[in-house]
């Protein structure tokens, strides 16, 4: 994977082609229609991506004899029905109408494999799946919900064995469409970082809620429209969390957790709802337009990084920019900038300082997009924090090679376990913080 394909889901949102099918969809009542072959070859669940130029989308499709069916995780697309599904010999025809629009799948299936093009508004895009299992792994932790003013937010609570009352952790995942369990809809695969988090640290006598950000997963329905999102929102949503956990006898104290772009939602969050301690991994060190301009630096031609630079000296300034080449839309889009500018109000060494509560900085050596010295920056701004550099670790926590071949491919393996020390070092730092009873 190229950097800049990494600089896609840790820096921003993406627009997905078919935001808003998931969203006040009546339910379809035409009926599937077979022809040619039987469907029995192709029964169960084929996962894979459509490849949307800069936003590889991933899907599921899941065949019965009577039809078929289409998901779409990152937009809480969830089964629906194909009005037309026909296989003949290895060719497959697809068809839906979501939201009065028609949608098209014409593949060939060949080695347990199924590829082709998918369509819409005369748009064509390539597209390939793989046969699943159709079993979902265990969850890790009991489903909560709380009431926030957009309506109704669901996380994950993972609690340990025994009595409580236990300390509880506040996990945050990364930007874009990351999910609670640290997994991104942008890539095929899961790492299950996030997931394994909470699991080891119950196994430790810690608790934790995890949840899909708004508008991912879940909490799709939360997200709203693109140019209405703000960086605010996401720091709320925390601080409901935390208060939610400290309205909750079964726990003594609560902190926070905080990776990635969730390392600076985190710790203005924690020092909005005087958290108890603060856990900041792979965070950045200097205001997002810094940290971004560098890696395009690297990545765009003159011409390119001239006007990034531009539009991002003026969404300091609080300015939208209309005109933007199309060779940037993915990054500064006007209905994105509204997002972008909020976050640039936003200084993590600042935050940071804020903190009076005990404070621990985490990064990897072998993190493609948050490089050690953003960890070194933050910890230089809070001398008392504590510092920890993970040799080896890369930004979903494990432990990988440092080619970007190698440590990419780390990102979708669930098998790999987290990186060595990870856990055991926030541990010895919750009893020195009086967070967790030796």
């Amino acid at each position: 994977m190229k950097k800049l394909s990494y600089l896609l889901f840790v820096m921003l949102s993406v627009s997905l082609l078919l935001l808003g099918c998931s969203k006040g969809n009546k339910k379809e009542e035409v009926a599937s229609e077979k022809g040619g072959s039987s469907l029995e070859s192709i029964e169960g669940v084929w996962e894979g991506v459509i490849q949307i130029p800069n936003q590889p989308l991933p899907i599921q499709l899941e065949f019965s004899t009577d039809g078929g069916t289409l998901s779409i995780p990152a937009q809480g697309l969830d089964k629906k029905p194909f009005a037309k599904v026909k296989l003949t010999d290895a060719s497959l025809s697809l068809a839906m109408e979501l939201q009065g629009q028609h949608i098209t799948f014409d593949g060939k299936v060949e080695n347990e494999k199924i590829a082709g093009t998918f369509k819409q508004q005369g748009q064509s895009f390539p597209f390939e799946l793989t046969k699943g299992t159709g079993e979902e792994s265990k969850e890790v932790g009991e489903p909560v919900q709380m009431e926030i003013k957009d309506g109704t937010m669901n996380g994950l609570l993972t609690t340990p064995q025994g009595e409580g009352p236990f300390p509880i952790m506040i996990i945050i995942a990364g930007s874009g469409p990351t999910d609670k369990n640290g997994n991104t809809t942008i890539l095929p695969g899961k790492n299950n970082s996030l997931k394994m988090l909470a699991k080891d640290l119950a196994a430790n006598g810690v608790a934790s809620i995890r949840y899909d950000k708004r508008g991912i997963g879940q909490n799709a329905s939360l997200g709203g429209k693109e140019e209405d999102g703000r960086f605010d929102h996401f720091i709320q949503d925390v601080e409901s969390w935390v208060q939610f956990a400290k309205g909750d006898k079964r726990f003594s104290k609560v902190g926070i957790i905080g990776h990635s772009e969730g390392s600076l939602i985190g710790m203005t969050a924690a020092g909005k709802t005087d958290a108890d301690v603060y856990i900041s991994i792979a965070g950045a060190g200097r205001q997002i337009d810094q940290v971004l301009l560098e890696q395009l630096e690297a990545q765009l031609p003159a011409n390119q990084l001239k006007e990034s630079k531009n539009i991002l000296d003026k969404l300091k300034h609080g300015e939208i920019v209309k005109s933007v080449s199309t060779e940037l839309q993915f990054l500064f889009r006007p209905s994105i900038q509204p997002y972008i500018i909020s976050w640039l109000q936003y200084n993590p060494q600042e935050q940071l300082k804020k903190l009076e509560c005990p404070v621990f900085i985490i990064n990897g050596t072998h993190d493609l997009q948050v490089p050690v010295k953003e960890a070194e920056a933050l910890h230089a701004a809070k001398p008392d924090s504590e510092l920890f550099i993970i040799e080896g670790m890369n930004h979903v926590l494990k432990d990988s090679p440092k080619d970007p071949e190698g440590n990419s491919a780390t990102y979708t393996n669930p098998d790999l376990p987290l990186a060595d020390g990870l856990v055991e070092r926030m541990m010895e730092f919750l009893e020195k913080s009086n967070v967790l009873e030796k």
